[in-house]
């Protein structure tokens, strides 16, 4: 390992670290800011990705060390004071622990639907080789809010979707803040932008899946009826919160479904909506 014990805040080698609040500046570099043990913890296990370089206080450090040695992560490692990093970043991180990494190649929504044939369960990579009798895949339509994209991959994870669809508003997965409230479950669950939308939502009825559009209007069915004969392959299209899906999106899909709550209460939070539904649809 290369580890390089920083004198203070303003060392020329950890200069892209002053930009990591300008999160388009970061991905025009081809790179993700990743923050947090357990995340960053999970980005040297996986192996997949690429650390550019870890930016951590001497606590992240030794708590980070023996899982930094044992991948011989070839990055380099920059230990400083935590109170340095309000210096470095502009932002006190609290947790101590920052990563720059190689933004994974994009995949297109064919190559997703396609490649990505069993469940992914937290702790797992998805496989090719054998095609899973049940699929299920979360598609998102204009969600701007980073903790409500980050909970929804979260919960893909937790009940084993295949994947998630993004249109092109939804906030990016890869935002630092969005990979921290999933729990780093977006660095599992694979993902794919639906750039022609909602045109190219006919590569999932194409590829076999049935839309269902999650929504509080009528006429709809409940999810729990839905998910008691459920086809094999399944598309929960979800809009965002308050506005919920445009007309476009809802006409796109095959068939309507709600979650039943009480008559003074208008909707539920977006991620815990996607969180019933996907336990309903794993469970029944």
């Amino acid at each position: 390992m290369s580890v390089h014990w920083l004198t203070g805040p303003d060392e020329p080698c950890i200069a892209d670290y002053r930009d990591i609040a300008e999160h388009e500046l970061v991905r025009s570099r081809g790179l993700f800011v990743a923050e947090g043990r357990l995340v960053v913890r999970r980005l040297i296990e996986d192996r997949r990705y690429v650390l550019r370089s870890v930016l951590v206080s001497e606590a992240a450090y030794r708590a980070l060390e023996p899982a930094l040695a044992a991948a011989g992560a070839q990055a380099p490692i920059y230990v400083c004071k935590a109170p340095d990093f309000l210096g470095i970043t502009g932002h006190d991180i609290h947790r101590g622990c920052l990563a720059l990494v190689e933004r994974p190649p994009a995949l297109s929504v064919r190559d997703l639907l396609t490649t990505v044939q069993t469940p992914v369960t937290m702790g797992t990579r998805p496989s090719t080789t054998a095609a899973a009798p049940r699929s299920t895949i979360v598609v998102l339509e204009g969600v701007t809010n980073p903790d409500n994209v980050g909970g929804v991959f979260r919960n893909a994870a937790a009940f084993a979707a295949s994947g998630v669809l993004l249109d092109p508003a939804c906030c990016d997965p890869l935002y630092r803040k969005s990979i921290r409230t999933s729990m780093a479950a977006v660095l599992r669950v694979p993902f794919a932008r639906v750039d022609a939308w909602p045109d190219d939502l006919g590569i999932l009825r194409e590829l076999g899946f049935t839309i269902a559009a999650l929504t509080p209007r009528a006429p709809s069915m409940t999810i729990d009826a839905f998910a008691a004969s459920r086809p094999a392959r399944v598309a929960l299209l979800v809009g965002t919160e308050g506005e919920g899906l445009t007309r476009d999106a809802e006409s796109a899909a095959d068939c309507r479904v709600r979650i039943p709550i009480a008559e003074d209460i208008d909707s539920l939070n977006l991620a815990v909506a996607v969180g019933i539904a996907l336990h309903q649809l794993s469970t029944t």
